[in-house]
């Protein structure tokens, strides 16, 4: 069960303060078919290591190739927990990573980029994504391609917190996005896509059966109320619909942001969801993580909702095509973590739960990497980065 509840009390990801391994690593699938993941090592230098997925099933040791430092000059790299490192493949040979370099002040950052045009051979120096420089929250990145291959970067800000002392705080933070028509060379101006956002959980995004991208996260409704916003990328500011209906009223920030895959089975156009909350449940409060499918505008279709069927799960993540959907996440008990997934194919009507691996000590929270209808789970610990092919 997710432990972070004091309001953005988690250390700053990359400060010298931090005691545990940073493991948080980004994974995406080539158009040549080969798995990349993205992280920093030992040394907190950012690298990036491809494998082939050409073989019958994966499982147990993987062939990676040798680990490739990026060129990132000074910079430090958040990668824990929900910020990590992330990778992005687009049309004509783009390649992007992204990072939240952490600042001086505690809970700032800048969002960086590198770029290549070369498939990934070479990358070019970081540079800053967004146009506002000033030394606040710019975290919690994301990146994606939509279907015409304009590149979308959003994150969580902080500009415009109301001053101290002011007579109406500001709740929360914002999300911001920018876009680009050359794959990362050139950024169009910071919009913003809604106000009071939570401050510290990561963006799900998606694209739908027509190549636009979609965005959710946890929202701050009124009351403090932290239940899920979902919004078109390139709508107009605050234009969202609310998706979740937990009710969860609490003055903090829970660390855990919900995720998103489009729902194309039998001609839907919607979404599969899922997150974690806390709701009243014959007076009680039920923490659990949630699956539910989405209508097209973001809004929760009748009688898809369900509960985990994993009362320790935490960081789930969900992809899908056509009628099969996978949901997985990470299963902690005393010293042992354990993978698990959950496997439909019937569009989220049943799911069938498979337990993938079990570690002991540090890792990261599991990632879902898809290339058309294969999907593989990319989990990292201090010792190796596993990856398992999902088998419907």
């Amino acid at each position: 069960m997710p432990q972070a509840m004091a309001q953005d009390a988690s250390a700053s990801a990359g400060h010298a303060r931090h005691q545990r391994p940073q493991l948080a690593t980004g994974a995406a699938i080539a158009p040549d078919g080969r798995l990349w993941v993205v992280g920093i090592n030992a040394q907190a230098q950012l690298f990036v290591q491809t494998t082939s997925l050409d073989r019958p099933a994966l499982g147990g040791p993987v062939q990676w190739s040798e680990p490739r430092i990026l060129n990132t000059g000074q910079d430090p790299v958040a990668a824990d927990g929900e910020s990590r490192p992330k990778i992005a493949f687009g049309p004509n040979g783009w390649v992007v990573i992204s990072y939240t370099m952490p600042l001086a002040k505690r809970f700032t950052g800048f969002v960086r980029m590198l770029r290549s045009s070369d498939g990934g051979v070479s990358f070019g120096e970081p540079f800053t994504v967004h146009q506002d420089r000033q030394e606040i929250t710019h975290r919690f990145d994301a990146i994606a391609f939509d279907g015409q291959g304009v590149l979308h970067t959003l994150w969580i800000d902080k500009r415009d917190q109301a001053p101290k002392g002011a007579a109406q705080p500001y709740v929360g933070a914002a999300i911001y996005r920018n876009a680009s028509t050359d794959g990362g060379a050139r950024f169009g101006r910071d919009t913003k896509v809604a106000d009071h956002s939570c401050e510290c959980c990561r963006i799900g995004l998606a694209r739908n059966a027509q190549g636009e991208l979609k965005a959710t996260w946890r929202h701050v409704f009124d009351g403090n109320t932290r239940d899920h916003a979902f919004a078109s990328v390139s709508a107009a500011s605050n234009r969202i619909t609310r998706s979740t209906f937990d009710g969860w009223q609490i003055n903090a920030c829970p660390h855990h942001g919900p995720g998103l895959a489009a729902d194309a089975h039998a001609g839907a156009n919607g979404f599969h969801t899922v997150w974690f909350g806390i709701r009243k449940v014959n007076g009680q409060d039920q923490a659990a993580v949630r699956y539910a499918r989405l209508n097209a505008q973001g809004e929760p279709l009748r009688k898809t909702e369900r509960v985990l069927p994993d009362p320790r799960a935490e960081h789930a993540d969900v992809m899908a095509h056509g009628a099969k959907v996978a949901v997985i996440w990470r299963s902690s008990e005393g010293t042992a973590t354990t993978l698990k997934a959950w496997l439909s194919q019937d569009g989220g009507q049943n799911f069938t739960l498979k337990t993938l691996a079990q570690t002991t000590g540090h890792n990261d929270h599991p990632r879902l990497a898809q290339y058309g209808e294969r999907m593989v789970v990319v989990w990292r610990n201090t010792q190796e980065i596993q990856v398992h092919e999902l088998h419907f």
